[in-house]
């Protein structure tokens, strides 16, 4: 049975879009309202590639894991739809991309709920919140080196490709050096940029710790229970072999109390049979 937006359970992967959906949601509102410049508009066009793609990704998850995929589908085109990049053939995708967002928004229901995905599981949850916070870091980085240092002449960074270059480059800590900001704005986001990215692989890093932990602990966690359940079988046999003893000492004191018994009546026997001898 398909379940209806807002009665469905979040992912950690539905996090992660989530916290994409508030980039989104400023993309669409940019380009709705403001007159960007042609650069900048094919930054956005090329981070909304971006979100398609992990839009598309959800919606085969979810057509994959649907009970009735002709059932899914009465809801489920509005993610298809959903995942078309808002170009200008198709700028009706913008509507459906909002009704997309509100939905996750509706089946988060409290920040509780946020609170509780995301600590189920902790080296997942910060795995989520890294990746989530790496995503917008690379867009909001990109699209402000390029509002900062586009106009500037002398600067590097003119192009929705440099921008997007630079902000993965400088994101992942790789820092190659073609492309580096000459303003003291720009500066500053390179400097902003930089320390989210060092702080957000290390938490990659530890995620990738925790996976080998969590094998050695799965690994001794089924040590322990075959020792446990080893233990409670000869437990089992130690009281079967103890229940065996006490029956057969029941049986051997009852044969020795009717050989007593019987020995008890043939001196009796013998008793009473001496006088008449004489």
């Amino acid at each position: 049975m398909l379940e209806l937006p807002g009665q469905e359970r979040l992912s950690p992967f539905q996090i992660f879009l989530l916290f994409l959906s508030f980039y989104v949601l400023i993309a669409i509102g940019a380009q709705t309202f403001f007159q960007l410049p042609r650069e900048l508009q094919r930054l956005f066009r090329y981070l909304d590639y971006i979100v398609c793609g992990f839009f598309f990704i959800d919606f085969c998850l979810r057509f994959k894991r649907a009970d009735s995929k002709l059932g899914y589908m009465k809801w489920g085109w509005i993610d298809l739809l959903a995942c078309v990049p808002l170009m200008s053939q198709f700028q009706a995708a913008r509507l459906f991309r909002v009704v997309l967002i509100f939905r996750l928004v509706r089946a988060l229901r409290s920040i509780k709920s946020l609170v509780d995905v995301v600590f189920r599981n902790r080296a997942e949850g910060v795995f989520v919140t890294a990746a989530s916070a790496t995503m917008l870091l690379v867009a909001f980085g990109a699209i402000a080196m390029l509002l900062i240092e586009g106009p500037v002449p002398e600067s590097q960074i003119n192009t929705a490709e440099e921008a997007l270059w630079w902000a993965f480059v400088t994101v992942t800590t790789v820092g190659y050096g073609d492309y580096y900001p000459v303003t003291l704005g720009g500066r500053l986001v390179a400097v902003v940029v930089m320390i989210g990215g060092v702080g957000m692989f290390g938490s990659f890093a530890a995620y990738v710790g925790s996976l080998f932990v969590a094998d050695e602990n799965d690994d001794a966690d089924r040590q322990h229970r075959a020792n446990r359940e080893m233990m409670r079988h000869l437990n089992r046999q130690i009281d079967g072999l103890g229940k065996e003893v006490a029956l057969l000492r029941e049986e051997l004191a009852e044969a020795r109390a009717s050989r007593r018994s019987e020995e008890e009546g043939a001196e009796k026997v013998a008793g009473s049979d001496a006088p008449g001898r004489h």
